[in-house]
């Protein structure tokens, strides 16, 4: 029988890798709102180059660096020397943020959230209507490719809107990110080509509240 001695070294490198998380549901689940070839697309091929980038990214870190979580990356993006910093901020923000939109969207979605979600999105917006209102707008308008977001600011304890350009996650601003859309085209532009108001309206039917609320609990410990 081989013994095959692993170093320090090795071992950092097992724990800094990722690999592509399955989906909480079939590629045809969303159907008719999103559409199953734009799932198998985005999940299989997009998902999995910003995974693939990641893993890359990390390679190039410091010992100190490689054995912190994804979401300690993205939160201490500035920790990151310059030359390393944009591979972790695009690729660690294009993983994360791929991960939270697949379980922001539920089969069984759509309607309006309740508890304590619905507080604070009332207690910011005035009502959910004019969230709903006031996030769809910031999606629609946000210029070439990015996400819009809903996060948690701990600093004020308060829930705020976000649009972040490309990959880039709320976390690298101190935000928690709690429900995101993605705006790229290759999100929606097989069923929606140039109409992106069009595919927000859909989305909105498949939005998973309850996977929103854990995220608001969470957040704030």
């Amino acid at each position: 029988m081989k013994v095959f001695i692993i170093s320090d070294l090795e071992w950092a490198t097992i724990l800094a890798s990722y690999s592509l998380p399955d989906l909480p549901y079939s590629y045809d689940a969303l159907e008719p709102h999103i559409d199953a070839r734009t799932m198998e697309i985005h999940h299989s091929k997009h998902h999995q180059t910003y995974v693939t980038g990641l893993n890359a990214a990390i390679e190039t870190l410091d010992e100190s660096l490689k054995n912190k979580s994804l979401e300690d990356l993205l939160s201490s993006i500035k920790s990151i020397p310059d030359s390393e910093q944009g591979g972790i901020n695009f690729h660690g923000g294009g993983t994360n943020n791929h991960s939270i939109f697949w379980n922001n969207m539920s089969p069984t979605g759509g309607g309006e959230p309740g508890g304590a979600l619905a507080d604070a999105i009332t207690s910011k917006f005035g009502s959910f209507s004019s969230f709903k209102e006031q996030f769809t707008g910031v999606a629609t308008k946000l210029r070439g490719s990015g996400w819009t977001w809903l996060t948690y600011n701990p600093s004020n304890q308060s829930v705020e809107l976000k649009a972040m350009q490309n990959q880039t996650s709320p976390r690298t601003e101190g935000l928690m990110p709690l429900l995101g859309i993605d705006v790229w085209e290759h999100a929606y532009y097989l069923k929606y080509q140039n109409r992106r108001p069009e595919y927000i309206s859909a989305w909105w039917n498949v939005v998973n509240w309850s996977d929103v609320d854990q995220r608001l609990q969470k957040a704030k410990g």
